[in-house]
């Protein structure tokens, strides 16, 4: 049997420069790797089928489940004949600009290549995870990494300056097909300083990093949801140096330069009720 974790991302910067003619946008984003994380366990069978089971009967376990798709693409990729036993224990929050299913999707790449012995590079996996998701790359390489392009273009970044992360999720699900229609009916008023944020994580300062936090699909997501702003100055009042919305949302994270400051702030989100999923965490670089 074989046991892989798979982590969530956060975006330290989110940009979006442009669009293609083909739907995607082209981004300019800092990712980095939380210590919150799903849980897979891999194991052959004999029927030369994929049976995929979650401790959520919210998750698919059909073809339309990334882990489902990686799987029958190597399959079919290696003529393997036998089958796959696939167990998610699912922890990072659904629907929350996480990556937590392209995350999924990327732990089945390095489970299905260490159960079958298969002779597959991390790169030639990212090719491959590109067609499926625009994250799965990223969650394959792992740790903090310049995402460009549509976020299959990769630069290894020093690791984030040490600190603790508080995330939180309240209980709406925002589409993110939604968000990006409504960004592109308007005008970015403001571009992050990624690459003034590159040179503070190089630099090892974290002050540098939150001062420069920032993320252009905010603006859409808390205009319809006000819980957001909500959070962050719950967050910041319990103590977090800055703090902002992941992806398309709803979830949000504070980064705290104190471990007392991160549990101060902990307690306050709880007791708001705002976030029915949170989680104290911290930066993690992955060695895969």
């Amino acid at each position: 049997m074989i046991t892989r974790k798979a982590y969530a991302k956060i975006n330290l910067g989110l940009d979006v420069t442009g669009r293609r003619e083909d739907g995607y946008h082209i981004v300019r984003m800092i990712m980095q790797n939380v210590d919150i994380y799903d849980t897979l366990t891999f194991e052959k069978n004999d029927l030369g089928k994929i049976r995929l089971t979650a401790n959520k009967d919210t998750i698919p376990t059909d073809e339309h489940n990334l882990i489902y798709k990686v799987c029958a693409l190597l399959m079919d990729k290696y003529d393997i004949k036998e089958g796959v036993d696939v167990h998610l224990e699912k922890r990072i929050p659904v629907a929350a600009g996480m990556a937590g299913g392209s995350t999924d999707g990327a732990a089945a790449f390095y489970g299905m290549k260490e159960l079958f012995d298969l002779p597959i590079t991390k790169e030639e996996m990212c090719e491959m995870a590109v067609k499926l998701g625009a994250d799965i790359p990223y969650c394959i390489m792992g740790g903090t990494m310049l995402s460009e392009g549509i976020g299959e273009v990769l630069t290894a970044l020093p690791d984030m300056p040490d600190c603790y992360i508080l995330v939180g999720k309240p209980d709406i699900n925002v589409s993110t097909g939604w968000v990006y229609t409504e960004l592109d009916s308007k005008e970015i008023e403001f571009h992050p300083d990624i690459d003034g944020m590159c040179d503070a994580i190089g630099s090892g300062d974290l002050g540098g990093v939150c001062q420069r936090l920032s993320n252009v699909l905010e603006p859409v997501t808390k205009s319809k949801y006000d819980i957001i702003g909500k959070i962050e100055a719950l967050m910041e009042d319990g103590g977090a140096v800055r703090s902002i919305m992941t992806g398309s949302g709803p979830t949000v994270f504070g980064i705290f330069d104190d471990e007392a400051k991160l549990k101060q702030a902990y307690d306050k989100v709880k007791e708001s009720g705002y976030c029915p999923e949170l989680f104290m965490s911290k930066p993690v670089n992955p060695k895969y």
